[in-house]
């Protein structure tokens, strides 16, 4: 497990100089500028590296435009790779095996976010999701990340996600939270930083004086660890390099580099970061709220190649229960990017 242990940049780059690229891509320039890069990702914690590499102009060198394009459903995220529409795109893990595996050119980069799912609550006693059995839930993406993951959960206690529970499907986590601060419903399973943004708006503090309306209750990172007996740690999502940078060596270096910078300067600058992504995201998001979610969630980096073991157990789950969520089959070896 020392490949998922927090990963620093010197640690990263460390590691990404062991492939068989020669030193020198370190330093390289292109030959030759492109006129744009996409970096696609969603208004959640896995995109916030990605506006910051926008807004430092970590790229410059490699395209005279770099920008950000926002997704906000999986199926303008399968869009977006299908019609060859971005560069870099962040994904659920899932989606990316998927993909893959009908044949769409892609490689996975890495894994950044290693479980940022938590069941937000009224109630302050629900402390296991056996908790919430009879209860409805309101549950972003059905059928895919996060469903998927407390669907599994939940069979691997004994329950069962069709009957013991009232799962409100709803088309986005921030439509999930809106439901929830609006009290249409009393649970949800949100991701970050759309778990902060619900308790913001809801001024749902510790220490508050006056008692908090929303509750930040069972932590799936921890079920998970808990119930299947591993570390506290999910392979949810990373970024995967799409068409032609998926061919470009140096452009992979520069990139992988440059995530590596973005993710540790938002570890340190949570604040900043989250002006940075709440400006792309178009208002969607709370800055301070990204910055809440920043310092929830897990910070782990691992390149796809380190995590394959986790992804591996992860994927194998999902053929068990449904195999077409990961494309019927474990990917080959050359869907694993970066070190080894």
């Amino acid at each position: 497990m020392t490949a998922l242990s927090n990963l620093n940049r010197r640690t990263l780059l460390a590691t990404l100089a062991t492939t068989a690229l020669p030193s020198t891509l370190w330093a390289q320039t292109p030959a030759k500028k492109r006129a744009k890069l996409v970096l696609a990702g969603p208004p959640a914690s896995v995109s916030n590296a990605l506006t910051r590499i926008v807004d430092s102009g970590a790229l410059a060198a490699w395209a005279d435009q770099v920008q950000f394009t926002p997704w906000t459903t999986p199926d303008q995220l399968r869009a977006l790779t299908l019609d060859g529409a971005a560069d870099f795109i962040a994904t659920p893990s899932n989606v990316a095996a998927n993909l893959y595996n009908r044949g769409v050119p892609l490689t996975l980069l890495n894994i950044g976010t290693w479980g940022n799912l938590w069941m937000v609550s009224r109630s302050p006693d629900k402390k296991t999701l056996a908790d919430f059995k009879g209860e409805e839930i309101a549950m972003p993406f059905r059928s895919d990340m996060p469903d998927i993951l407390f669907q599994l959960l939940a069979e691997k206690q004994g329950l069962s996600p069709q009957r013991d529970f009232r799962l409100r499907y709803v088309a986005t986590p921030l439509e999930a939270m809106q439901q929830l601060v609006m009290r249409q419903v009393d649970h949800a399973l949100l991701a970050e930083p759309a778990v902060s943004m619900a308790l913001r708006k809801t001024q749902s503090f510790p220490g508050n004086l006056v008692a908090p309306t929303l509750h930040r209750s069972v932590d799936l990172q921890k079920e998970w660890g808990r119930v299947l007996q591993r570390p506290p740690l999910i392979p949810q999502a990373g970024i995967a390099a799409l068409g032609e940078a998926r061919n470009d060596p140096a452009l992979l270096a520069a990139f992988q580099t440059a995530y590596a910078d973005a993710q540790q300067w938002c570890a340190s600058q949570p604040e900043a970061c989250g002006q940075s992504m709440a400006k792309h995201s178009g208002g969607l998001l709370l800055p301070e709220a990204v910055a809440d979610g920043i310092r929830a969630a897990p910070k782990h980096l691992a390149s796809a190649r380190q995590a394959r073991a986790e992804l591996e157990f992860f994927y194998g789950l999902l053929l068990q229960r449904q195999p077409a969520l990961v494309g019927g089959k474990l990917p080959d070896a050359a869907f694993y990017g970066g070190a080894a």
